[in-house]
Protein backbone atom coordinates (compact mmCIF):
# COMPACT_ATOMS: atom_id res chain seq x y z
CA UNK A 1 0.00 0.00 0.00
CA UNK A 2 1.48 3.35 -1.07
CA UNK A 3 1.58 5.88 1.78
CA UNK A 4 3.66 8.69 0.25
CA UNK A 5 3.96 9.39 -3.49
CA UNK A 6 6.07 12.17 -5.03
CA UNK A 7 6.09 12.73 -8.79
CA UNK A 8 8.20 15.38 -10.51
CA UNK A 9 8.34 17.37 -7.27
CA UNK A 10 9.98 20.80 -7.45
CA UNK A 11 10.37 23.49 -4.83
CA UNK A 12 11.83 26.94 -5.48
CA UNK A 13 12.14 29.53 -2.71
CA UNK A 14 11.92 33.21 -3.60
CA UNK A 15 14.64 35.18 -1.78
CA UNK A 16 15.98 38.73 -1.85
CA UNK A 17 18.88 37.42 -3.93
CA UNK A 18 16.61 35.73 -6.43
CA UNK A 19 15.03 32.27 -6.70
CA UNK A 20 16.69 29.29 -5.01
CA UNK A 21 15.73 25.83 -6.23
CA UNK A 22 15.74 23.47 -3.25
CA UNK A 23 14.22 20.37 -4.90
CA UNK A 24 14.14 19.33 -8.54
CA UNK A 25 12.21 16.48 -10.18
CA UNK A 26 11.92 14.31 -7.05
CA UNK A 27 10.17 10.99 -7.70
CA UNK A 28 9.65 8.59 -4.81
CA UNK A 29 7.21 5.98 -3.53
CA UNK A 30 7.07 5.03 0.16
CA UNK A 31 4.95 2.03 1.10
CA UNK A 32 3.22 1.22 4.37
CA UNK A 33 5.67 -0.01 6.97
CA UNK A 34 8.78 1.23 5.15
CA UNK A 35 11.66 2.74 7.11
CA UNK A 36 13.11 5.26 4.66
CA UNK A 37 16.26 7.25 5.37
CA UNK A 38 17.18 10.38 3.43
CA UNK A 39 20.90 11.05 3.19
CA UNK A 40 22.89 13.70 1.35
CA UNK A 41 25.15 16.72 1.90
CA UNK A 42 24.03 19.68 3.99
CA UNK A 43 21.59 21.90 2.10
CA UNK A 44 20.54 19.19 -0.36
CA UNK A 45 16.84 19.36 0.53
CA UNK A 46 16.44 16.36 2.84
CA UNK A 47 14.65 18.32 5.55
CA UNK A 48 12.82 20.40 2.94
CA UNK A 49 11.36 17.24 1.41
CA UNK A 50 10.35 15.97 4.86
CA UNK A 51 8.65 19.31 5.52
CA UNK A 52 6.82 19.02 2.19
CA UNK A 53 5.46 15.64 3.28
CA UNK A 54 4.36 17.25 6.54
CA UNK A 55 2.60 20.12 4.75
CA UNK A 56 5.02 22.64 6.29
CA UNK A 57 6.42 23.67 2.89
CA UNK A 58 4.48 23.99 -0.36
CA UNK A 59 6.01 22.51 -3.55
CA UNK A 60 6.08 24.76 -6.61
CA UNK A 61 5.79 21.91 -9.11
CA UNK A 62 4.85 18.24 -9.43
CA UNK A 63 2.55 16.27 -7.14
CA UNK A 64 2.81 14.88 -3.61
CA UNK A 65 0.24 12.74 -1.80
CA UNK A 66 0.17 11.40 1.76
CA UNK A 67 -2.34 8.61 2.42
CA UNK A 68 -3.96 9.58 -0.88
CA UNK A 69 -4.48 13.18 0.32
CA UNK A 70 -2.64 16.42 -0.15
CA UNK A 71 0.02 17.01 2.54
CA UNK A 72 -2.13 19.81 3.99
CA UNK A 73 -5.15 17.49 4.24
CA UNK A 74 -2.94 14.80 5.81
CA UNK A 75 -1.62 17.30 8.35
CA UNK A 76 -5.15 18.34 9.30
CA UNK A 77 -6.16 14.68 9.67
CA UNK A 78 -3.15 14.15 11.98
CA UNK A 79 -1.66 11.50 9.70
CA UNK A 80 1.87 11.90 11.06
CA UNK A 81 3.98 12.66 14.10
CA UNK A 82 7.07 14.84 13.65
CA UNK A 83 10.34 14.63 15.61
CA UNK A 84 12.69 17.61 15.18
CA UNK A 85 16.48 17.79 15.47
CA UNK A 86 16.15 19.25 18.97
CA UNK A 87 13.81 17.62 21.47
CA UNK A 88 11.80 20.85 21.77
CA UNK A 89 10.31 19.99 25.17
CA UNK A 90 8.71 22.77 27.19
CA UNK A 91 10.90 23.18 30.32
CA UNK A 92 7.98 24.21 32.55
CA UNK A 93 6.06 21.01 31.74
CA UNK A 94 6.89 17.59 33.10
CA UNK A 95 7.75 14.80 30.67
CA UNK A 96 4.18 13.53 31.01
CA UNK A 97 2.88 17.06 30.45
CA UNK A 98 4.92 17.43 27.27
CA UNK A 99 3.61 14.16 25.90
CA UNK A 100 0.04 15.13 26.83
CA UNK A 101 0.20 18.46 25.02
CA UNK A 102 -0.94 17.29 21.55
CA UNK A 103 -3.59 15.11 23.20
CA UNK A 104 -4.93 18.13 25.10
CA UNK A 105 -5.05 20.14 21.89
CA UNK A 106 -6.88 17.32 20.11
CA UNK A 107 -9.48 17.09 22.86
CA UNK A 108 -8.77 13.61 24.26
CA UNK A 109 -10.34 12.92 27.66
CA UNK A 110 -8.05 13.04 30.70
CA UNK A 111 -8.49 9.30 31.15
CA UNK A 112 -7.43 8.64 27.54
CA UNK A 113 -4.53 11.06 27.88
CA UNK A 114 -3.25 9.16 30.91
CA UNK A 115 -3.50 5.82 29.07
CA UNK A 116 -1.65 7.13 26.04
CA UNK A 117 1.09 8.79 28.07
CA UNK A 118 1.70 5.56 29.98
CA UNK A 119 1.72 3.53 26.75
CA UNK A 120 4.15 5.77 24.88
CA UNK A 121 6.48 6.14 27.86
CA UNK A 122 6.66 2.36 27.96
CA UNK A 123 7.34 2.22 24.20
CA UNK A 124 10.40 4.46 24.55
CA UNK A 125 11.53 2.88 27.84
CA UNK A 126 10.81 5.94 29.99
CA UNK A 127 8.23 4.49 32.37
CA UNK A 128 8.64 6.13 35.78
CA UNK A 129 9.88 9.45 34.37
CA UNK A 130 6.46 11.04 33.80
CA UNK A 131 6.85 13.55 36.66
CA UNK A 132 10.43 14.54 35.83
CA UNK A 133 11.20 17.81 34.06
CA UNK A 134 13.24 17.89 30.83
CA UNK A 135 16.29 19.41 32.55
CA UNK A 136 16.41 16.36 34.82
CA UNK A 137 16.92 14.01 31.84
CA UNK A 138 19.92 13.37 29.61
CA UNK A 139 19.88 14.48 25.96
CA UNK A 140 19.13 10.97 24.80
CA UNK A 141 16.24 10.61 27.22
CA UNK A 142 14.84 13.98 26.12
CA UNK A 143 14.85 12.78 22.51
CA UNK A 144 13.02 9.61 23.54
CA UNK A 145 10.42 11.79 25.25
CA UNK A 146 10.12 13.81 22.02
CA UNK A 147 9.52 10.56 20.11
CA UNK A 148 6.90 9.54 22.68
CA UNK A 149 5.11 12.87 22.15
CA UNK A 150 5.07 12.25 18.37
CA UNK A 151 3.68 8.74 18.96
CA UNK A 152 1.07 9.75 21.53
CA UNK A 153 -1.83 10.26 19.09
CA UNK A 154 -0.94 7.04 17.20
CA UNK A 155 -0.43 8.42 13.69
CA UNK A 156 0.60 5.83 11.10
CA UNK A 157 3.53 7.94 9.85
CA UNK A 158 6.52 9.13 11.88
CA UNK A 159 8.73 11.84 10.34
CA UNK A 160 12.13 12.30 12.00
CA UNK A 161 14.53 15.11 11.12
CA UNK A 162 18.00 14.00 12.21
CA UNK A 163 16.83 13.36 15.78
CA UNK A 164 20.11 11.83 17.01
CA UNK A 165 22.60 14.09 15.22
CA UNK A 166 23.69 16.01 18.33
CA UNK A 167 24.23 12.92 20.50
CA UNK A 168 27.47 11.08 21.14
CA UNK A 169 28.10 7.81 19.30
CA UNK A 170 27.40 5.51 22.26
CA UNK A 171 24.01 7.10 22.98
CA UNK A 172 23.23 7.23 19.26
CA UNK A 173 23.89 3.50 18.86
CA UNK A 174 21.59 2.75 21.79
CA UNK A 175 18.79 4.91 20.39
CA UNK A 176 19.21 3.37 16.94
CA UNK A 177 18.64 -0.06 18.50
CA UNK A 178 15.61 1.19 20.43
CA UNK A 179 14.14 2.90 17.38
CA UNK A 180 14.32 -0.32 15.37
CA UNK A 181 12.54 -2.19 18.16
CA UNK A 182 9.89 0.53 18.36
CA UNK A 183 9.38 0.42 14.57
CA UNK A 184 9.05 -3.37 14.72
CA UNK A 185 6.46 -3.19 17.52
CA UNK A 186 4.35 -0.41 16.03
CA UNK A 187 4.58 -1.04 12.26
CA UNK A 188 4.81 2.72 11.62
CA UNK A 189 5.96 4.12 8.29
CA UNK A 190 9.08 6.16 9.09
CA UNK A 191 10.84 8.91 7.14
CA UNK A 192 14.24 9.64 8.70
CA UNK A 193 16.77 12.36 7.79
CA UNK A 194 20.44 11.65 8.59
CA UNK A 195 23.99 12.61 7.61
CA UNK A 196 25.37 9.27 8.82
CA UNK A 197 25.92 6.46 6.32
CA UNK A 198 26.13 3.72 9.02
CA UNK A 199 22.92 5.03 10.65
CA UNK A 200 21.06 5.08 7.32
CA UNK A 201 22.16 1.56 6.43
CA UNK A 202 21.50 0.14 9.90
CA UNK A 203 17.98 1.53 10.27
CA UNK A 204 16.43 1.45 6.83
CA UNK A 205 14.47 -0.76 4.51
CA UNK A 206 15.08 1.88 1.83
CA UNK A 207 17.84 4.50 1.58
CA UNK A 208 17.23 7.61 -0.53
CA UNK A 209 20.50 9.25 -1.65
CA UNK A 210 20.22 12.93 -2.57
CA UNK A 211 22.50 15.27 -4.53
CA UNK A 212 23.70 18.78 -3.62
CA UNK A 213 21.21 21.58 -4.24
CA UNK A 214 18.99 21.53 -6.15
CA UNK A 215 18.09 18.32 -4.32
CA UNK A 216 17.63 15.37 -6.65
CA UNK A 217 17.46 11.66 -5.90
CA UNK A 218 20.59 9.97 -7.25
CA UNK A 219 19.82 6.47 -5.93
CA UNK A 220 17.15 4.54 -4.03
CA UNK A 221 18.68 1.52 -2.33
CA UNK A 222 16.47 -1.33 -1.15
CA UNK A 223 18.11 -2.93 1.89
CA UNK A 224 18.72 -6.67 1.84
CA UNK A 225 19.50 -6.81 5.56
CA UNK A 226 17.20 -8.89 7.80
CA UNK A 227 14.57 -7.06 9.83
CA UNK A 228 16.25 -8.05 13.11
CA UNK A 229 19.57 -6.22 13.20
CA UNK A 230 22.02 -6.44 16.10
CA UNK A 231 24.63 -3.67 16.12
CA UNK A 232 27.38 -6.05 15.08
CA UNK A 233 25.63 -6.52 11.72
CA UNK A 234 27.55 -3.38 10.79
CA UNK A 235 30.68 -5.56 10.54
CA UNK A 236 29.09 -7.88 7.98
CA UNK A 237 30.06 -7.94 4.29
CA UNK A 238 26.44 -7.26 3.31
CA UNK A 239 26.28 -4.11 5.45
CA UNK A 240 29.62 -2.86 4.12
CA UNK A 241 28.46 -3.45 0.54
CA UNK A 242 25.28 -1.38 1.05
CA UNK A 243 27.28 1.39 2.77
CA UNK A 244 29.67 1.41 -0.21
CA UNK A 245 26.74 1.86 -2.61
CA UNK A 246 25.42 4.79 -0.52
CA UNK A 247 28.88 6.37 -0.58
CA UNK A 248 29.10 5.91 -4.35
CA UNK A 249 25.67 7.51 -4.74
CA UNK A 250 26.76 10.53 -2.73
CA UNK A 251 29.94 10.82 -4.79
CA UNK A 252 27.98 10.54 -8.06
CA UNK A 253 25.69 13.35 -6.92
CA UNK A 254 28.66 15.65 -6.43
CA UNK A 255 30.13 14.72 -9.82
CA UNK A 256 26.81 15.43 -11.54
CA UNK A 257 26.46 18.83 -9.87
Amino acid sequence: MTVIQAQGLDLTFQTNDGPVQALRDVNLTIDKGDFVSFIGPSGCGKTTFLRCIAGLETPTGGTLTVNGMTPDEARKSRAYGYVFQAAGLYPWRTIGGNIRLPLEIMGFSKEEQAKRVAKTLDLVDLSGFEKKFPWQLSGGMQQRASIARALSFDADILLMDEPFGALDEIVRDKLNEELLKLWDRTGKTIGFVTHSIPEAVYLSTKIVVMSPRPGRITDVIESTLPRERPLDIRDSAEFIEIAHRVREGLRAGHLDD
